[in-house]
């Protein structure tokens, strides 16, 4: 069989090549056999990572096992939980192509037959799916699994938890000694946030999507069965090498439609909606905002995953984990078991004989939470090309809101204004220049969403941005707001109090203001000037697309 490697590794003209092999210490019989990238995100400054390189030593016993040879290479990774409330932030979704980037480097410089790529963060897993799709080699993804909850009062808790306490403490509901006992008590270890956030959100999704191997969204990072995940992920890439299945034969728009239907289930982060977009223009499949919503309309929501809920990703894991929300998904005919997968069988035969245990934490087809999934799109004139919000995480009486608009124009003068105690029951809360140009980089926004939540806002105060959310904010929390204002989007023309009008049930957000109005304000309308000029990151602003296409680079 004819392999990439084989381009450094064969014939006489080859001979330099080789020997920089030889002199890192392989032998002829190691680059006799395909070169496998093991592409990790090992760092100390991730939870998510910290153990990352006892998931990629295992994954390199699995290529070895299976007869390949393989080759550690590295990612960076940004953790969001740190970079929370700073200017640090504007780097989050921006690494995301700085990574997916970096992994085609390595992949294209080197000749590798395959890739098991070792993230488990944010934009690391998406980065790194991107980069396979791009690239359409066999690659399998292997995360390295969701922290365990951490434990407060007798009740599970994760970081959403902390951010919200921050709000209760500046409204003096709890305590200091209260804060840091909870500070000390919502991360316990390794792993990816417990909850279901952005980071659980695309191990699960990896999972549904079919790059990763069953068990890779839900495993807690501290088991056994973590480890030997990885070693059957190494393992697996060398079928998929010797078949030739490649990331596009399982990136499918079938897979993509799986995918969708299990985030609906899940309720995952709205940040999944950017990232598969991302995902699926790597992969040249068609897939954009209105494809989200039509799948939205008609998958129920089976889960209620922390924020939303009071279960974690370990309760999920022992529910069954993702193959039993697929198993249920699948009995009301909501995803196309035909596919294929990085196991090398079908979705299908993965599921076969997968029952849900728990329907407390896995609601059946028959009894969803709701009927519709857990994200939303939403159309208007304040978002003409559309917005996103986690509907299963909303509280039933703000599904449908009017109110006053409160307007910002950055993330810190808002939660400036909310610490201070001026949004009050009814406001809409408008934060914008924070979008993928604006921001740049299109900074979370957990704070202002976990201080209204913690002051007890959540229920009676809406938020509109053309930033993002971290998965773990709840509320009515609306994002990805576009066109955004830096692009000259709607959102630019709202003044302090204007009516807004939230319909999530009808798909609708508007403001009463008529065309004739913006377009006087248009005209005296005058934009803040850049906030970054210089660095990779201002190249970042004058790239990036819009967040309703994945917020690519042009």
């Amino acid at each position: 069989m004819e392999l990439r490697s084989h381009t450094v590794t064969r014939g006489v003209e080859r001979a330099p090549n080789r020997s920089l092999f030889y002199a890192m210490g392989y032998t002829e019989e190691e680059l006799s056999r395909p070169l496998i990238g093991v592409v990790s995100a090992y760092s100390e400054i991730v939870p998510g990572h910290i153990h990352l390189d006892k998931i990629a030593e295992a994954v390199k016993a699995g290529v070895r096992m299976a007869g390949g040879t393989p080759v550690l290479i590295p990612s960076i990774g940004v953790c969001d939980g740190i970079a929370m409330g700073h200017s640090g932030m504007k780097y989050s979704l921006a690494s995301r192509e700085l990574i997916a980037d970096s992994v085609e480097t390595m992949t294209m410089a080197h000749c590798f037959d395959g890739l098991v790529l070792v993230p488990n963060c944010d934009k690391i897993v998406p980065g790194m799916i991107m980069a396979a799709a791009r690239l359409d080699i066999p690659a399998v993804m292997c995360s390295g699994g969701p922290m365990l909850a951490g434990v407060e009062g007798g009740d599970e808790i994760s970081l959403s938890k902390l951010f919200e306490a921050v709000g209760a403490r500046k409204v003096n509901a709890i305590t200091d000694a209260d804060l840091n006992r909870i500070e000390h008590n919502a991360c316990p270890g390794c792993g990816s946030c417990a909850g279901m956030y952005t980071a659980n959100s695309m191990n699960c999704l990896a999972e549904a999507i079919g790059i990763a191997l069953p068990g890779n969204g839900t495993i807690p990072a501290v088991m056994a069965a973590r480890v030997q995940l990885a070693k059957h992920a190494g393992m697996r890439v060398m079928e998929l090498v010797e078949k030739n299945i490649t990331a596009r034969k399982i990136l499918t728009p079938a897979a993509f439609k799986n995918a969708l239907a299990s985030d609906m289930a899940l309720g995952c982060s709205t940040n999944s909606v950017l990232h598969l977009l991302a995902i699926a223009h790597e992969a040249n499949v068609s897939l954009d905002l209105s494809v989200i919503s039509s799948v939205s309309a008609v998958t129920p929501n089976l889960c209620h995953l922390a924020p939303a809920g009071p279960t974690h990703i370990q309760d999920l894991d022992a529910a069954g984990g993702i193959p039993a929300v697929m198993a249920e998904l699948a009995r009301g005919g909501f995803i196309d078991t035909s596919v294929m997968t990085a196991t090398g069988k079908t979705l299908g035969e993965n599921i076969a004989g997968v029952t849900n245990r728990n329907p407390n934490v896995i609601r059946p087809i028959e009894n969803p939470y709701s009927s519709t999934g857990g994200i939303a799109v939403l159309w208007g004139n304040i978002a003409k090309e559309g917005c996103v919000v986690k509907r299963s995480a909303v509280a039933d009486e703000m599904l449908v809101h009017s109110g006053p608009a409160r307007v910002f124009d950055s993330e810190d003068s808002a939660i400036a204004a909310i610490y201070a105690g001026t949004i009050v029951s009814g406001d809409v809360v408008v934060i914008r220049y924070e979008g993928p140009k604006g921001g740049p980089g299109m900074r979370e926004m957990l704070n202002p969403t976990s201080a209204l939540a913690g002051m007890g806002l959540d229920r009676s105060v809406a938020l509109i941005t053309d930033g993002r959310f971290s998965g773990a904010s709840r509320g009515a929390s609306i994002g990805h707001v576009c066109p955004e204002a830096a692009a000259g989007g709607e959102i630019g023309l709202v003044a302090e109090g204007d009516t807004i009008l939230i319909d999530i049930p009808s798909g609708k957000i508007n403001v009463l203001v008529s065309d004739e109005e913006f377009a006087k304000r248009r005209q005296a309308q005058v934009m803040p000037k850049p906030t970054i000029t210089s660095g990779w990151l201002a190249r970042y602003a004058r790239g990036v697309d819009g967040a309703n296409v994945g917020a690519v680079m042009k």
